[in-house]
C-alpha cells in the first residue's frame, strides 16, 4: 500500500531579516560550535526562538521551493527534509517504484533519489545561514545517515528508545544495535569545520498522555547515548503536554540534567507544539501553537518545531506551514523568559522523578544502549500505553483535576509511593476523554 502523498505544498521554514549574524555562543556550559547547533545557538544567544516546520515532498522541485519559501519566512527558521514511509523502514525497493510511477509520497526519498538530485534540491539553500535538518523515523537508519551525509547534510533526529517503541515492531535490541552505528558515522563525519547535529526524539513518546518525567528521562538518556557514541552536538526535546506549570518545570528539568550529564557538549533544548488531537478550529489550533511558542520563551528552549491550523483535517500546505512559522514567531517576539528560580529552591517534582529514572538506569550498566535494554526488561522505564514488545505496559497515567499529566500506576518503575496519584482505573471513555482534552479546551467553547 502506498503511503499517503503529501499536499502540493506542504511546509516552509526561514529566517527572513530576523536572521542575524552573531557570535557563536553554546548554552551555558558547553563550547561552541558551527553547523546546525551553531546556528540554533547564535539565535538564542541574540534572544530569537528558531521554528522548523515538519515537511517533505516527494517531488525534488517541490522541496526546493518548501525550503525556499521556510528560508523567506518572517521567522529565524530551520530547513527540514522530512523521509518518505518506505525509505523509513528500508523499504527502497518500493520507494524507487513510486519514484519511477510518479506517485507522490509522504516525505522525501533521499536513498532514491540520487546524491546530485538531492544536491540540487539544496544548492544555493542550503546554508550556515539556513541550515537543514534531516527528520525520518527509522528505528534502522544506517542507511540514511549515509544518504544525508552523502549529499552534505549532518543534522538529524532520533534515538534508539524514540524511534522504536512508539514506530515499529523491530525489537529494542536492534535499534540500539543501528543507533550505535548511525552514531558512529556521524561522529566519523566531524571535523574540517563540520559538526554533525543529533537531535533526541525522547520527549515525545507517543505525543500525549506520558508524565513529562518520562519524557525528560528519555531524552537525557538518549542525549547521553549520543555523547557517549562521540556526537558533540546534540539537542534534547519536549513536547507540549496538557499543563502549562507542568511543561516549564519539565523543561528546568530537562536543563537541570542536561547540565548535570552532557558538560562540555553543544546542547539546546527544542520544544514540540502539541502531538496529541489538534483543535479543529483554525483559531484554536493557531492559539495552541502560540501557547507553544510562549512556553519555549518562557523556559529558555531554542528552538521549536510547530503544527499548522491544518493538522486536524490534511496534509498541510506550505502556506499553512508558513502561516505557523510566522505566527508562532510573533508570538515568540512577544514572550520574555521567566527568571530561572533560586539554587536554593527546591527542584519540582518532575526533575525529581526524572533525576530518579536516569540515575537508575545509569546505573544499570557502563554502556547506555546495554542499561537501556536492561531498564525496559525490568520495567524500570516503561512508557504508558505503548503497545510494543518490548515495553512492559504495566505503567499508566491520567489528566488531573489540574490539568497535570500524573502516573496512575507506576507498574516497576523506581518512583516512590508518591508519584502515584489517587485515581479511579481507566476507562475507555476516559482514555478518550483525555486524549481529546487539548482539542476541547482550544476550540470554541472551551476555557480561555
Amino acid at each position: 500500500m502506498t503511503p499517503a502523498s503529501s499536499d502540493s505544498s506542504d511546509s516552509s521554514e526561514s529566517s527572513g531579516g530576523s536572521r542575524g549574524s552573531a557570535e557563536a555562543v553554546g548554552a551555558p556550559g558547553t563550547t561552541s560550535t558551527g553547523g546546525f547547533g551553531g546556528f540554533v545557538a547564535r539565535a538564542h544567544a541574540r534572544g530569537a526562538l528558531v521554528v522548523q516546520p515538519r515537511m517533505g515532498f516527494s517531488d525534488p522541485r517541490l522541496m526546493r521551493e518548501g525550503l525556499e519559501r521556510t528560508r523567506a519566512a518572517e521567522a529565524v527558521t530551520v530547513g527540514t527534509l522530512t523521509l518518505d514511509s518506505y525509505t523509513r523502514v528500508n523499504d527502497l525497493a518500493a520507494a524507487a517504484r513510486a519514484v519511477a510511477e510518479g506517485v507522490r509520497l509522504n516525505g522525501y526519498p533521499i536513498c532514491t533519489h540520487s546524491p546530485a538530485v538531492t544536491r540540487t534540491v539544496l544548492d544555493g539553500v542550503h546554508a550556515d545561514s539556513f541550515p537543514v535538518q534531516v527528520r525520518h523515523g527509522s528505528a534502522q537508519p544506517e542507511h540514511i545517515v549515509a544518504a544525508l551525509l552523502s549529499v552534505g547534510l549532518d543534522a538529524t533526529e532520533g534515538g534508539p528508545v524514540s524511534y522504536c517503541l512508539p514506530y515499529s515492531r523491530t525489537p529494542l535490541s536492534e535499534a540500539v544495535a543501528s543507533w550505535r552505528t548511525a552514531c558512529r558515522m556521524l561522529a566519523r563525519a566531524q571535523g574540517g569545520g563540520r559538526v554533525p547535529h543529533l537531535e533526541s526524539f525522547g520527549g515525545c513518546m507517543l505525543g500525549q498522555l506520558c508524565p513529562p518525567s518520562m519524557l525528560v528521562a528519555l531524552s537525557v538518556l538518549e542525549g547521553v547515548f549520543f555523547a557517549r557514541h562521540g556526537l558533540r552536538s546534540v539537542s534534547l526535546s519536549y513536547a507540549q503536554q496538557t499543563s502549562a506549570e507542568q511543561d516549564r518545570e519539565a523543561v528546568a528539568a530537562l536543563r537541570a540534567l542536561a547540565d548535570e550529564l552532557l558538560p562540555g557538549i553543544d546542547r539546546h533544548l527544542v520544544v514540540y507544539a502539541y502531538m496529541g488531537v489538534y483543535p479543529g478550529s483554525r483559531a484554536g489550533a493557531l492559539r495552541l501553537l502560540e501557547a507553544a511558542a510562549r512556553l519555549s520563551v518562557e523556559s529558555g528552549a531554542a528552538r521549536l518545531i510547530v503544527k499548522t491550523a491544518a493538522e486536524a483535517h490534511r496534509i498541510p500546505t506550505i502556506a499553512d506551514n508558513v502561516e505557523a512559522l510566522e505566527t508562532a514567531a510573533r508570538a515568540a517576539r512577544g514572550t520574555v523568559r521567566r527568571p530561572e528560580p533560586p539554587g536554593t529552591e527546591p527542584r519540582s517534582e518532575v526533575y525529581e522523578e526524572a533525576r530518579l529514572l536516569v540515575h537508575t538506569v545509569l546505573a544499570l550498566h557502563e554502556d547506555v544502549g546495554e542499561a537501556l535494554l536492561l531498564a525496559f526488561r525490568r520495567g524500570l522505564l516503561d512508557i504508558p500505553f505503548c503497545l510494543h514488545p518490548d515495553n512492559a505496559g504495566r505503567a499508566r497515567s491520567f489528566i488531573d483535576t489540574d490539568g497535570r499529566l500524573r502516573w496512575s500506576d507506576t507498574g516497576r518503575l523506581p518512583l516512590t509511593g508518591s508519584a502515584v496519584a489517587a485515581a479511579r482505573k481507566l476507562t475507555s471513555a476516559d482514555l478518550l476523554t483525555a486524549l481529546t482534552q487539548v482539542q476541547r479546551t482550544y476550540d470554541p467553547g472551551g476555557p480561555r
